[in-house]
């Protein structure tokens, strides 16, 4: 997992990069200009990094999600090596959002709305998704936002538990896209048939295909 931002308005000449979940009592070590955040378990779960924007060549206009290069990766290792850290970036460029298929869904053990989805999301790949959303049902094609996906409001996506039953993934609503046009009703976003199964999704694009 690899998400970084950059807000220069709020936080200044900063990149954020996640590598992990958040968890109840971290530790930050800085070197140079980069602090490094560890969890309770001593795992690396990111870095922030000072005064980098002109290495990476960002500006104002990169404002939100960055997607980092294979080329801006080295530079930001070349960096962490430099100032003596030994746990390097990885490179991920597999897409965040795409087009997946309710395969099959049965009723939460200890839930009265919650429903334990599998979704395929590509020819030999599929996830356990945990949803809430009154319109799921079995072969609808849905927005799958993976594990390290970031949605328009920030929040990043992990694995994780919903009372006791883990889920990989978030079936998404128009709204939680920030869909223009989008319903305040509850409900995911169903797409018709000419999406394809496991095709990787520009929100910017789906907002034009909503209008």
């Amino acid at each position: 997992m690899l998400v970084s931002s950059y807000n220069p308005q709020v936080l200044g000449d900063v990149l954020i990069v996640v590598t992990g979940a958040d968890s109840g009592q971290q530790q930050y070590y800085q070197k140079d200009n980069i602090v490094q955040i560890v969890n309770d378990h001593q795992q690396v779960i990111g870095y922030n990094f000072f005064a980098v924007a002109q290495q990476l060549g960002l500006t104002a206009a990169d404002a939100g999600q960055v997607f980092l290069t294979g080329q801006q990766v080295q530079l930001l290792n070349q960096l962490l090596t430099a100032a003596g850290f030994k746990t390097l970036l990885t490179e991920d460029t597999t897409p965040k959002f795409v087009v997946g298929q309710v395969q099959t869904m049965e009723p939460h053990p200890h839930s009265d709305h919650l429903h334990i989805c599998q979704v395929v999301i590509n020819d030999d790949q599929k996830e356990q998704i945990v949803c809430g959303a009154p319109n799921v049902d079995q072969g609808q094609k849905v927005v799958v936002a993976k594990t390290g996906a970031m949605m328009p409001n920030g929040q990043i996506i992990f694995p994780g538990q919903l009372r006791g039953i883990s889920s990989n993934g978030m079936l998404c609503s128009a709204r939680e896209l920030g869909l223009d046009h989008a319903p305040q009703k509850r409900g995911i976003l169903v797409l018709n048939d000419s999406y394809q199964v496991g095709s990787a999704l520009d929100l910017q694009q789906l907002n034009q295909d909503f209008k």
